[in-house]
């Protein structure tokens, strides 16, 4: 990469590290839908690409807003979300309550990122005074916060009613619920963090 010593190319970079992000979710959302078996959950992965592909075209217009050609940089954060997801496909052999379960917690972890990156990427934009680039930006981060809301709703509705299915005298369904909950959010904080790093 080469050396970054201004604003401007910090913004570009941070640009195209998102401009990565976005183009991979427009491929990786159409799986995750499949994978669902709550058709909420997987109506809601389908809404949201459509959502994704309109931030990709985005993008693409805050680069040739600053005199750029669109260009991806691989973004680890994003990279990070997809392996543990695979990884856990592939090790874990969820049941089909559990894999919703941890679905919910993968969009809630991409969505955080994306959210994170955008606002940095917004403060970035208005700093230099980029008008168009703010606005296009600020559109993408309010659909963000608005998907994170919706599977979070959903998130919610999972989880209760995963507990309520185990039985057992609410023993063995609090159990359930637990794991559920870290199955789902227990790297929330750890892909902020990297979100912030590379914001």
């Amino acid at each position: 990469m080469p050396a970054v010593t201004s604003p401007e190319q910090l913004f570009e970079h941070e640009l195209q590290d998102m401009y990565y992000a976005e183009k991979t979710l427009t491929k990786v959302l159409p799986k995750l839908a499949e994978e669902a078996s709550d058709r909420e959950l997987s109506r809601a992965f389908t809404s949201h690409l459509k959502q994704t592909e309109g931030h990709v075209a985005n993008l693409e217009k805050v680069f040739r807003a600053i005199g750029k050609t669109p260009q991806a940089t691989p973004c680890p954060g994003i990279e990070g979300i997809k392996k543990e997801h695979d990884e856990f496909i592939e090790s874990s052999s969820p049941s089909t309550e559990m894999l919703d379960a941890f679905l919910t917690g993968a969009a809630a972890r991409a969505e955080h990122y994306e959210i994170a990156a955008y606002t940095g990427l917004v403060s970035q934009a208005r700093a230099l005074k980029e008008r168009e680039a703010v606005e296009l930006l600020q559109e993408n981060l309010k659909e963000e916060k608005d998907a994170l809301k919706k599977v979070e709703t959903i998130s919610k509705r999972i989880l209760k009613e995963a507990n309520g299915s185990t039985g057992n005298g609410g023993r063995v369904a609090s159990g359930s619920r637990q794991s559920a909950r870290f199955v789902g959010y227990g790297k929330v904080v750890s892909c902020i963090s990297h979100a912030a790093h590379h914001s």
